[in-house]
Formats: structure tokens, C-alpha cells, sequence
């Protein structure tokens, strides 16, 4: 396995910890609702699909942001350095935060 595989699976796992155990998932939830009920044929739990998994990839995406700032401060032209992955893993663990109580209180 590659050596940056890992800071990828922990990035994935937070991404997912925080799109199943938000608490602001009840309100995105309901925004869903009106949003994707025609396309989604009015079925609960494939908006509930829909809204974890758009709440994962909206943790994920910001929490890459400051990495990719480093990444173009620095002038980074290749593959992600282990500087950039270790910011977007500890910056998509501070997203994370809120879930973490649901997350260990329910568990997996």
C-alpha cells in the first residue's frame, strides 16, 4: 500500500463519521427534503442517503481547502506532500468534532 493510502482512509472515515452523526443533519435533512423529493421519487431513505452523503463530501471538500492552499503557497507541482495531507486530515478531524458525541455514543 501506497504510504499516503492511509491519511486518504482516515480523511474517508471522518468524512463519513461526520455526514451519518452530524447534528445538523435533521436540518439538512429537511432541506433535502424539499430539494430532491421529485428526483428522488419522495422516498425517506434515499434522501437520507442523499443528505449523509452530501454532508461527507462537504466535509471533505473543506476541510481540503486549507491543504490546497499550503499545497499552492509552497508551489507543490506533483502528487500531495505528507505536510498538505496531514492539514487536510487534522482539518477534516476539526469538522468532525460536532458528530464525534453521536459517534461514540451510537457507535458503528
Amino acid at each position: 500500500m501506497r504510504e499516503h493510502s492511509f491519511y486518504y482512509i482516515g480523511i474517508a472515515f471522518f468524512g463519513m463519521v461526520n455526514g451519518i452523526f452530524n447534528p445538523l443533519f435533521f436540518l439538512a435533512f429537511q432541506l433535502s427534503v424539499y430539494l430532491m423529493a421529485e428526483p428522488l421519487f419522495a422516498s425517506t431513505p434515499a434522501i437520507a442517503f442523499f443528505t449523509s452523503l452530501m454532508l461527507s463530501t462537504a466535509t471533505i471538500i473543506l476541510g481540503g481547502i486549507p491543504a490546497a492552499i499550503y499545497e499552492r503557497f509552497i508551489g507543490a507541482k506533483d502528487d500531495s506532500t505528507t505536510v498538505s495531507l496531514w492539514i487536510w486530515l487534522a482539518c477534516t478531524a476539526l469538522l468532525t468534532l460536532p458528530a464525534v458525541g453521536n459517534f461514540l455514543q451510537i457507535g458503528l
